[in-house]
């Protein structure tokens, strides 16, 4: 059986999910990663209120979708990240309070592990999202990090993470971690220190999102061949590099809408990744999950990009042979 192809709604914030959701069943979608954030699924009211839930699954129900992730990016990343001005409009505002930072990142804190239980309310296995960082400044920055400072880096992120991933563990809940620039881990490196850190914890894994790979001048299969049994999520968009001489990876503060960028997300099919590769690298590790468009392509009108890529990813994906010790990557 080929893996379910679901929506993820955070792009579509801007719409209510009883909106979204029939347009979602029409485009072609099985299901959705559901966001919290619009009114898409808000966590205080599914830890307090009985029907909650319950009602949004009806709801999906009804057009034939299911709801197997969460996805609260927003929120996780204010658990470790330096609150600054910014995080005033990704958090909720009885998360942000009066502000200060360490009142914010422990508030951030409980309402992960709000979501995690209303994510078993839900009937999710998966919850994705971030982690924030306290030291992500220093990535190519001036003056290089001591060795000592990444260390109690990464100690600070299992430290704070703990009562998360302890939740994660009584929920049987798994944390889909998004590899991704601005977090603890942000390539290969980096995520083999962060599992190496945690000691290795079952509820902790990945989110696969090739792009964030590609535009490093990482192999987005390599990623997979490295962490098989650690793919707890995918997302699936495109990315364009549109190095020139003058365009610089690292994005120069301009908008992704910008042709003087050095790389540009796509919809699917229309940027530069080796998609089938991929796919052969999922069947390989024997990846069951879903298969989530993150749909982001500023040179599209969404709606057409979200039928076309539902579509693609549908046709792109097959199914792996029967497995024999020769097909495994170990």
């Amino acid at each position: 059986m080929t893996r379910p192809v679901l929506l993820f709604t955070g792009p579509w914030a801007d719409l209510p999910l009883e909106e979204l959701a029939p347009q979602a069943a029409e485009w072609g979608y099985q299901g959705l990663d559901l966001c919290c954030w619009g009114d898409h699924f808000e966590v205080q009211r599914a830890t307090t209120e009985d029907e909650y839930a319950p009602g949004k699954l009806d709801l999906l129900r009804r057009l034939e979708l299911e709801a197997p992730v969460l996805s609260n990016h927003r929120v996780s990343a204010a658990v470790c990240d330096p609150i600054d001005h910014r995080h005033r409009d990704l958090v909720p505002d009885y998360v942000w309070g009066d502000g200060s930072p360490a009142g914010v990142q422990e508030r951030a804190t409980e309402e992960m592990i709000a979501t995690i239980r209303a994510a078993a309310k839900l009937g999710a296995g998966v919850v994705a999202g971030f982690t924030g960082s306290p030291i992500w400044s220093f990535v190519v920055g001036y003056p290089s990090p001591a060795p000592e400072v990444v260390t109690e880096g990464f100690r600070h992120v299992v430290s704070a993470w703990a009562p998360i991933l302890e939740a994660c563990q009584e929920c049987g809940i798994r944390y889909a971690f998004e590899v991704h620039p601005g977090q603890i881990a942000f390539d290969l490196y980096t995520a083999e220190m962060l599992l190496d850190a945690l000691g290795g914890r079952e509820e902790f894994g990945f989110t696969f999102d090739p792009t964030h790979l590609f535009w490093q001048g990482i192999d987005p299969v390599e990623f997979l061949r490295r962490f098989p049994d650690r793919i707890y999520h995918v997302h699936f968009k495109d990315i364009a590099l549109t190095l020139n001489g003058r365009s610089g990876l690292l994005g120069s503060y301009l908008r992704y809408d910008d042709p003087r960028r050095g790389w540009h997300p796509r919809c699917p099919r229309r940027g530069g990744l080796d998609r089938e590769g991929i796919i052969r690298a999922l069947n390989a590790i024997h990846y069951e999950g879903p298969l989530a468009v993150e749909w982001q392509d500023p040179g599209m009108e969404r709606t057409h990009g979200a039928e076309e890529a539902c579509r693609f990813v549908k046709r792109l994906d097959f199914e792996a042979p029967p497995r024999t010790d020769s097909q495994a990557f170990r």
